[in-house]
């Protein structure tokens, strides 16, 4: 005779590391020896078959939950499976959790059939399995989607679409702006930078540069750069081309850092140039490819002038905040909000990129 045990319950079982295993790729047979490894063999008293069987019908079941995971809000309202609210919380979030490594290599590129098929290279760059590349990838590409025409506030949209977290949303919000924009992250230059500096400036720039920052229910607001203010910008560049104004803003900041700071001397003699870096930087905005070379610029015409000359993160902090301030007691300049709607943000995004 054959003996069989049933067990019939209405809510679907789910155990958070079949889960996670799953979501990492693993196939069925993998995730049993990570399984076996982790102990569980002792401690539910089960055999292999019994743990390869409950293994498979976990696997099948995340399968089928996985069409409702590309539209999370459905997930709340189907009746297939009985999920508590707080579990499928969860289901969402990891699903839709991603490997920073990952991000960091597709960040600033068209998420398109193209760079799909370099996920192998990425794959063994990262050590991330192919399967769990591609999932990342699809869910990019999917919050891209939804979120590129709509009206609103990003994070907010992203929030409200996909169900996610606060801190999850606005990683998400900065990998859908800088596809948008197609920032440059690639160079060898910016490679000591990782995913979550160019998403601190990503928030920055969302948050001060797009027209939401003006208006916030514009179309596209907070994925495409606020023209006006980048046509504005070009007003700037009257601090580097009107010798007395450079020439008064140089005596007004070296007054305010002398005595301050070891590398004074250096701040002195390289005002000029460094002036002239971030006021160019601005005036060339308007180009869209100026906007994707930003990061190399603010590597090249400032953050690397001062590391040669050994300043601290506290001078750069120091140097930025007079730089800023001086400009406003000059009585021929003009264009202070601008000024301010600039500097901010730059002063934020050098002082995350700012390794010593």
């Amino acid at each position: 005779s054959v003996e069989l045990d049933v067990f019939v319950g209405n809510t679907t079982i789910m155990d958070k590391e079949v889960y996670q295993l799953w979501l990492n790729g693993y196939t069925v047979n993998d995730a049993v020896k990570v399984r076996i490894d982790g102990g569980i063999m002792e401690e539910c008293e089960a055999s292999v078959e019994v743990l390869l069987s409950d293994t498979m019908d976990q696997y099948r079941t995340f399968q089928m939950c996985e069409r409702l995971l590309h539209h999370p809000t459905k997930l709340a309202n189907q009746l297939l499976f009985q999920i508590p609210p707080d579990r499928q919380a969860m289901l969402i979030e990891r699903y839709y959790a991603f490997d920073d490594a990952f991000a960091r290599e597709v960040l600033g590129k068209k998420l398109s059939k193209g760079t799909k098929k370099d996920l192998d290279d990425v794959s063994a760059k990262t050590n991330i399995t192919l399967k769990s590349c591609r999932r990342q990838f699809d869910n990019f590409k999917r919050v891209f989607k939804v979120v590129e025409e709509l009206k609103g506030p990003l994070v907010e949209n992203i929030r409200q679409h996909f169900l996610l977290p606060d801190q999850l949303a606005r990683d998400y919000a900065a990998v859908v702006f800088f596809a948008n924009n197609r920032f440059e992250t690639g160079k060898k230059k910016l490679q000591y930078l990782t995913f979550q500096d160019f998403a601190l400036c990503a928030g920055q720039l969302i948050n001060n540069w797009t027209l939401g920052a003006v208006d916030n229910m514009m179309e596209d607001m907070d994925v495409d750069l606020d023209k006006e203010f980048l046509q504005d910008l070009k007003e700037l560049k009257i601090l580097i081309t009107d010798k007395d104004l450079l020439d008064q803003h140089k005596s007004l900041v070296c007054t305010a850092l002398r005595g301050k700071t070891n590398v004074f001397t250096e701040m002195e003699a390289n005002f000029k140039n460094l002036s002239r870096g971030l006021v160019n930087i601005a005036a060339k905005l308007i180009n869209a490819k100026d906007v994707r070379d930003f990061f190399i610029d603010l590597v090249e015409k400032f953050i690397e002038p001062c590391r040669s000359d050994r300043w601290t993160s506290i001078d750069v902090n120091l140097y930025l905040t007079h730089y800023t301030n001086s400009a406003h007691i000059l009585d021929t300049f003009k264009h202070h909000s601008v000024w301010t709607r600039y500097m901010g943000v730059i002063k934020s995004c050098i002082l995350r990129m700012y390794h010593e």
